[in-house]
């Protein structure tokens, strides 16, 4: 066992046994084995990619460098969903509470802002009080008592993952399907997964911007976690314009109170929502058919359990329920509040939403650097959609800014970001298609 060895045999194309890479895996995390050595390793499947058999066994091993956690007493099904990221995407705030309301368990590891698209802990951390760095024992008694927890990931959960993320990060092998998968995976299955939603992102607001690479993710993510006993499925979903109204941290976050809240939601989002839902109620044998997954999630909501369940969990993890219960105007807000018009009147096109989520960074609502203090007021409300008509009356949106300066710019961003026709463009299904 010899690290550079093993690198080679990676760079030749040779496939690796299981053995050498656990002993990769195990040096990287004691640091054992060199940032550079390990850089290389990256850069070598980056160029090379993995089998389906290293693949999974690179997951295991980076879900056997920490703590794998177990959940004792629960009667009913462990669940969870990840998306690859996306402008706008609210999904997992409440997709978590309604499968609670379901009778499923929903122990959810999520993550920050990521390049242009946002983080589900951010939308969180806007909520005051709120604490997303929790220790494990909160965590699987919140998961218990109020049916979902959705945290960082703790120091003990798939320490490897972290180490190995921060040196692909810099090293420019990010976009690697077989590390993308393992780290995806080690920490969903250091959760304890029995079930498992993928929901990959595809269109120019997604980091797999073409079907085809989408397709490979998914069909990677599929086979690693049903090779590892999780059973898994995975949705392809269009992330060529914003999803739902709303884009920013705490604009999200109130747009899924809304929808918890039994208000009507916006119909890609709420497809897309009940679809992902749907997929883990049947495939965890709480419903029978797709059809009857879709009642029990409307009736959840309009009974007002879904809401309860996040008020549940937001309060075990330290919120202030005051707010959520009087959220509409206790949530913070943005000082200013402007409409952006079109250049000319007609019908909504093209969406580039990779630029919207720019937006947002340029408002101070997203990360340039990994510790930058975020604002979590500004964004976008009232977004448009493909087909909706706008002119000098209907805004393409409304700009929130603490900062007036910001504004002037970010009107000139969007306006190019949203192309407009005379002719109306019929809206795609947001649902592509499903890989299992």
């Amino acid at each position: 066992m010899i690290p550079q060895e093993i690198i080679r045999k990676t760079r030749n194309k040779k496939e690796l046994t299981k053995e050498e890479i656990d002993y990769l895996i195990k040096g990287i995390s004691t640091g054992d084995i060199a940032d550079i050595q390990a850089a290389s390793f990256t850069m070598a499947v980056f160029l090379n990619g993995l089998t389906k058999d290293e693949t999974l066994n690179l997951t295991l091993s980076m879900r056997d460098s920490g703590e794998i956690i177990k959940f004792k007493d629960i009667n009913g099904p462990i669940v969870d969903k990840h998306s690859t990221g996306g402008v706008g995407d609210k999904v997992s705030l409440m997709l978590a509470p309604m499968l609670a309301a379901c009778g499923a368990y929903v122990p959810m590891i999520a993550g920050r802002g990521l390049g242009h698209t946002g983080g589900t802990l951010d939308k969180l951390d806007s909520l005051k009080g709120y604490q997303t760095n929790v220790g494990i024992q909160l965590f699987q008694k919140t998961v218990k008592e109020a049916g979902c927890a959705i945290v960082g990931q703790t120091k003990d959960l798939a320490p490897a993952d972290k180490k190995l993320y921060a040196i692909r990060d810099v090293c420019a092998t990010v976009e690697s399907i077989p590390l993308i998968t393992a780290s995806i995976l080690s920490k969903k299955l250091a959760a304890g997964l029995q079930y498992l939603v993928m929901d990959i992102k595809c269109g120019n607001g997604a980091f797999m911007e073409n079907k085809e690479e989408a397709r490979k993710l998914a069909s990677s993510i599929v086979n690693v976690a049903n090779g590892a006993n999780t059973k898994t499925t995975a949705i392809l979903t269009d992330m060529n314009s914003v999803l739902g109204n709303t884009v920013g941290n705490v604009l999200e976050l109130k747009e899924a109170l809304d929808y918890l809240s039994g208000k009507t939601p916006d119909s890609r989002l709420k497809e897309v929502t009940d679809v992902l839902c749907s997929e883990i109620l049947v495939n965890a044998k709480l419903a029978k058919d797709n059809l009857l997954a879709k009642a029990m999630l409307q009736n959840v909501i309009d009974k007002g359990y879904a809401y309860e369940r996040f008020v549940k969990m937001s309060s075990m993890l330290g919120a202030d329920t005051f707010i959520l219960e009087n959220y509409d105007t206790m949530l913070p807000k943005a000082k200013y509040v402007k409409p952006i018009y079109p250049q000319t009147a007609g019908y909504v096109s093209k969406i580039d939403t990779r630029k919207v989520g720019i937006g947002v960074i340029v408002l101070g609502g997203g990360r340039t650097t990994p510790i930058q203090q975020i604002n979590y007021t500004t964004g976008f409300t009232s977004f448009c959609q493909i087909g909706d008509k706008v002119d000098t009356k209907t805004p393409l949106c409304y700009v929130h800014s603490e900062n007036e300066d910001n504004i002037k710019e970010v009107i000139k961003l969007i306006q190019e970001a949203v192309s407009i026709s005379e002719i109306r463009t019929e809206k795609e299904s947001v649902i592509i298609e499903k890989i299992i």
